[in-house]
């Protein structure tokens, strides 16, 4: 297969296995998603969701978050990866939410990169979960199978990130990272049994003449 048909057979697979996708981590509007993707940097997203409810009953908006001492925050988050960088990073993006924009989300990428623990990735998730711009947000995980899958040679993310834009579709981008995350984690882990990982064989069965 050529790049292409192997890009136009990811789509296909994809959208056969994970016809809907709900986000992995549980909020209830763009600041809780937003909170959420931060905390789950170097961090799994099911350990962000047993610990975002408490945090979130004590301070689900920004005007309680700066409110709290960042200790405050951080024993709530304590069970997650670099608790104490990211309890300082939230309340300081708290307060910048409520003394720059009123205490609602920006909806771009260059006032939500502006908030400390907030990088590109957060940001595209952001942008394409909460508000439905088009975005590809790149992850170890889509690093990892774009590279297995030869479609991209990108060295990190950025790169990665790119040629998947340039690759795939403008309109399935906000679903198609979420399916290859779902497919990354049930079919072909980074640690352990790749058995399942039909998609990866079907791809490169045949070679190019």
């Amino acid at each position: 297969m050529t790049k292409k048909q192997r890009a136009e057979t990811v789509i296909r697979e994809l959208e056969k296995l994970y016809p809907e996708v709900p986000i992995p981590l549980d909020h209830s509007d763009p600041y809780t998603l937003l909170v959420a993707v931060a905390l789950s940097a170097q961090t799994t997203d099911k350990k962000v969701n047993q610990i975002t409810p408490k945090l979130f009953e004590v301070a689900g908006d920004p005007f309680k978050m700066k409110d709290l001492e960042a200790e405050e925050i951080r024993y709530l988050i304590k069970e997650i990866g670099l608790a104490n960088t990211k309890a300082k990073n939230l309340k300081k993006a708290a307060e910048i939410l409520v003394e720059k924009h009123n205490g609602t989300v920006p909806q771009t990428y260059e006032e939500l990169e502006e908030l400390p623990g907030v990088g590109h990735k957060t940001a595209s998730v952001v942008m394409s979960q909460a508000f439905g711009f088009p975005a590809f947000p790149v992850d170890t995980h889509i690093h990892r199978l774009m590279t297995q899958w030869k479609l991209t040679s990108g060295k990190n993310v950025i790169e990665t990130e790119r040629d998947a834009k340039k690759l795939f579709p403008e309109h399935t981008w906000n679903k198609l990272h979420l399916q290859i995350i779902f497919y990354g984690r049930e079919y072909s882990p980074a640690r352990g049994n790749r058995e399942k990982d039909f998609l990866t064989k079907m791809l490169f069965e045949k070679t190019d003449l």
